[in-house]
């Protein structure tokens, strides 16, 4: 109970007094920001004077030309720098990801895929792979079927030899 509440008049006296502080530095800065732009301008890009002549006025062109040049290589320069830059943060992050050794593996998902898609992807797009899975089976040759159906022999064959009082008398005599 040591801590007293605060009452509201206070709080919004304060808070109103916090907001007005802030409203002030942001001014000073807008208006340091501004100034800051001015002094660039007048130090980097003078006022443009524009000659009577049709001569002078290509050799103004030609000018401006070779400036704008010059800053569109700069600022390819610091591209590239800045893109260098960001690679080897993001090659540090995981570095130090890898030194914590709190990598977080993935959840996996369940893909299918043929054969010929697998190694593809992982030969890549250039090669060209068919794997033929049918062509290493062993080859059944037909004739040994034929040649065991023959050695059934035709069914009609076998009823016409039961039928009538001989095949009737045939198959008991082989019964007993």
């Amino acid at each position: 109970m040591s801590e007293k509440k605060m009452s509201t008049s206070r709080k919004h006296n304060l808070k109103s007094m916090m907001l007005s502080i802030a409203k002030s530095l942001l001014e000073a800065e807008r208006a340091e920001s501004e100034a800051e732009r001015k002094r660039y301008m007048e130090e980097n890009c003078p006022p443009l004077s524009l000659p009577g002549s049709l001569q002078e006025l290509q050799e103004l062109c030609k000018k401006l030309h070779q400036q704008i040049d010059k800053v569109d290589e700069e600022r390819y320069d610091m591209h590239a720098k800045v893109e260098k830059a960001n690679k080897e943060i993001e090659d540090l992050k995981i570095k130090v990801i890898d030194l914590k050794g709190k990598f977080k593996k993935p959840a996996l998902r369940k893909v299918r895929m043929s054969a010929d898609a697998m190694l593809q992807a992982l030969l890549g797009s250039k090669h060209k792979v068919c794997m033929d899975l049918r062509a290493n089976l062993k080859q059944v040759k037909k004739e040994v079927k034929e040649e065991s159906l023959e050695a059934v022999g035709d069914w009609r064959k076998n009823i016409e030899d039961k039928a009538g009082m001989d095949g009737r008398k045939k198959m008991f005599e082989s019964e007993a």
